[in-house]
């Protein structure tokens, strides 16, 4: 455990999945690795006072308030993380970075490029003046992942030629599942796309070091009307001259599409909600001349890796069980053997932002970074609406405030 006397003050805003996921990781992080600082559960947001009130309690948060400007406003918190719908991102985020908050935002950045550009702005100014910001896309801190990185980075593949990915879910499949926020544009900017799709795009990027240049995609919404949620306001859809209680769906279930990496590599990539059977099934295939490694979520602290250098009687895909307290992260935990799961993902993440924030470094990934990947997810949308038109991804070139 960490001696140092420096706290980072947390302020957190949203207390629903992620900042439930959050909230554990906070909790956790300075129990298990020797950091710069400590992180102080200082301050939970929430629109609604019992809730919000009763997940300050639960989470273990030291106070909470209903207005997130308010939160903002404080002397007493140093970092601001943003685990609200993407509609809300770029407003908290850019008041945060304005009054001198370090800021932690959820992925995927925000809900447009236009937002993201604007966000990553923000950052480069506030950079210069010791504030740092970072998007959480938790799943490169999985220590498969960040192994598998490293084999490709030790040259260990070769020259890469073809990545595969797909991340699948089937919590929409019944047409009966309510009009959430995430089937929604306005608050969550694109559907299976933004919210998982923009994890393999990440993954795939961070894992291989090279960017998807241009895309070719399809996407689609099969159920286009659900039930609104109870309590729900709004005009609900009319049905033979009848008002019935549903809404339209105004995000895609489902994309597929085709890619160029900027190192010659060709990717395919699947994000759907509607695959039956599947609950959160993120597997990634890097291929390479001298060799291939897989990672599979649902096997999250294992890696399958073929090394084609080896005598053909040798050959085969052998599975890494990345447990060692040599793999990444793992010294903070337990024997080699014993696994660990989704929820420690965010702790590492947690970890990675305080060492940076608390040593002066740039945290990853950075805004940029993730502005990036929101351009990637904009050419798959542009694509998708014009025939699947081979579309070129915007460079990040040019982030200025709009």
């Amino acid at each position: 455990m960490s001696t140092t006397d420096r706290e980072l003050r947390i302020g957190m805003v949203g207390y629903a999945f992620m900042g439930a996921a959050h909230s554990q990781a906070w909790r956790t992080v300075n129990r298990v690795f020797d950091l710069p600082a400590r992180a102080r559960m200082s301050l939970i947001c929430g629109r609604d006072t019992g809730k919000v009130a009763d997940a300050a309690d639960r989470l273990g948060w030291d106070a909470y308030t209903t207005d997130w400007r308010d939160l903002i406003n404080r002397d007493d918190i140093d970092v601001v993380d943003v685990c609200t719908p993407g509609d809300s991102h770029a407003e908290i985020a850019l008041a945060a970075l304005a009054a001198g908050k370090h800021v932690l935002c959820e992925k995927p950045l925000a809900n447009t490029v236009a937002e993201a550009r604007a966000m990553t702005a923000a950052a480069e100014t506030a950079r210069a003046a010791g504030v740092w910001s970072m998007c959480g896309f938790n799943y490169r801190r999985v220590p498969a992942v960040t192994m598998m990185r490293q084999l490709v980075a030790d040259g260990r593949l070769g020259v890469i030629r073809h990545v595969r990915a797909t991340y699948l879910q089937d919590w929409i499949v019944d047409p009966q599942f309510p009009l959430v926020w995430r089937l929604q544009k306005d608050k969550a900017g694109s559907g299976a796309l933004g919210d998982i799709g923009a994890h393999i795009i990440d993954l795939t990027q961070f894992v291989t070091g090279q960017r998807i240049t241009g895309v070719s995609a399809v996407t689609e919404t099969f159920v286009k009307e659900r039930p609104l949620p109870a309590g729900s306001s709004g005009l609900a859809a009319t049905v033979d001259g009848n008002a019935s209680p549903t809404g339209p769906v105004t995000v895609d279930d489902a994309a597929v599409f085709v890619a160029r990496l900027d190192g010659g590599a060709l990717a395919t990539y699947e994000a759907s909600r509607f695959a039956t059977g599947r609950k959160n099934a993120l597997r990634v295939e890097i291929n390479g001349s001298l060799g291939s490694v897989v990672f599979d979520l649902e096997r999250l602290n294992e890696l399958e890796f073929y090394d084609a250098t080896r005598p053909g009687v040798e050959q085969g895909f052998t599975r890494i069980l990345v447990t060692e307290g040599e793999h990444p992260y793992m010294s903070a935990w337990w024997p080699p053997g014993h696994i660990i799961g989704y929820e420690h993902s965010f702790t590492h993440e947690m970890r990675d932002f305080i060492e940076a924030v608390a040593t002066g470094v740039d945290p990853a990934p950075s805004f940029a970074d993730a502005l990036q990947v929101q351009l990637v997810l904009d050419a798959v949308t542009r694509s998708a609406e014009v025939n699947s038109s081979w579309t070129e991804v915007e460079p990040t070139l040019a982030a200025v405030a709009v």
